[in-house]
């Protein structure tokens, strides 16, 4: 079996990098390095226990947010706020309809660009001695005020502070930031995205590294996406551009990441 054989299974499953490696005892960074292409030539036992994995029975597994490790027999589209807040606290997962999706750890990176991001956001609200709050990953955001759903935006702006209780966010932000990966960027970039649409984020942007730019929804003037690289200055409309983020200071931090090496689909 070829690597594009099981790339095209890993879409059609739905597999993130972190299931497949948990699956065939394959580490992570491996996992992502062969998938991206970065790795040519695997090593021959690596190689065979992603085609047993694929190709096999393992098809019939659970994946990881399904199994009993999460201490619920439930299907997936079932699970509640509840099923959430019983997890471990070590484990990362957001809840979106009902659904349970693992989140791997972050990259250095990507916590360097979303940290630079909220610095700038911070930055201005507090020159201008602004009343919205600015937030960064991780805090849970309770997004349709129902219990199905609980993300954890990279970052976010909150306007109506009674939105803010103790455990987190009951509401909608009016601005998200996510920061794309190769694990998340199907679901940052379609479910997330209606998502937000639907429950009233007035701004919402994602940073793609490796395509190397922005794409940025403001739903409420139903002009979008608007599409910028990761250069110069932008304007967020929630200040109707009296507020820009400098994207060369992002540009710099993104200088590691090699172009186009993930293999989901383009926004």
């Amino acid at each position: 079996m070829t690597i594009e054989e099981m790339k095209a299974i890993k879409r059609q499953k739905g597999y993130s990098y972190a299931q497949i490696a948990e699956l065939t005892g394959v580490p992570l960074g491996t996992v992502q390095k062969i998938f991206c292409g970065e790795t040519q030539n695997p090593r021959y036992d690596t190689l065979l226990a992603l085609e047993r994995f694929f190709a096999g029975e393992s098809h019939t597994y659970v994946l990881r947010e399904n199994s009993p490790e999460y201490g619920s027999s439930k299907k997936q589209g079932d699970y509640t706020v509840d099923d959430y807040y019983a997890l471990p606290d070590e484990r990362r997962v957001e809840l979106i309809d009902g659904v349970i999706y693992d989140m791997s750890a972050p990259t250095c990176n990507h916590q360097l660009i979303g940290g630079e991001i909220y610095r700038q956001i911070a930055n201005y609200i507090r020159g201008n001695k602004g009343k919205c709050i600015p937030m960064m990953s991780p805090v849970d955001v309770r997004l349709d005020c129902d219990n199905k759903t609980m993300v954890q935006p990279d970052v976010l702006i909150l306007c109506d502070r009674s939105k803010m209780k103790r455990w987190g966010i009951m509401g909608a932000p009016d601005f998200i930031l996510e920061v794309l990966s190769p694990s998340t960027k199907r679901k940052d970039c379609i479910k997330k995205l209606e998502k937000y649409r639907e429950a009233g984020v007035k701004e919402y942007w994602m940073i793609d590294p490796y395509k190397r730019k922005v794409i940025i929804y403001q739903f409420e003037q139903e002009m979008y996406p608007m599409v910028c690289g990761i250069e110069g200055k932008i304007p967020v409309g929630l200040y109707e551009g009296n507020f820009m983020i400098d994207m060369d200071i992002v540009k710099e931090m993104i200088a590691d990441y090699p172009e186009e090496e993930d293999d989901e689909e383009e926004v």
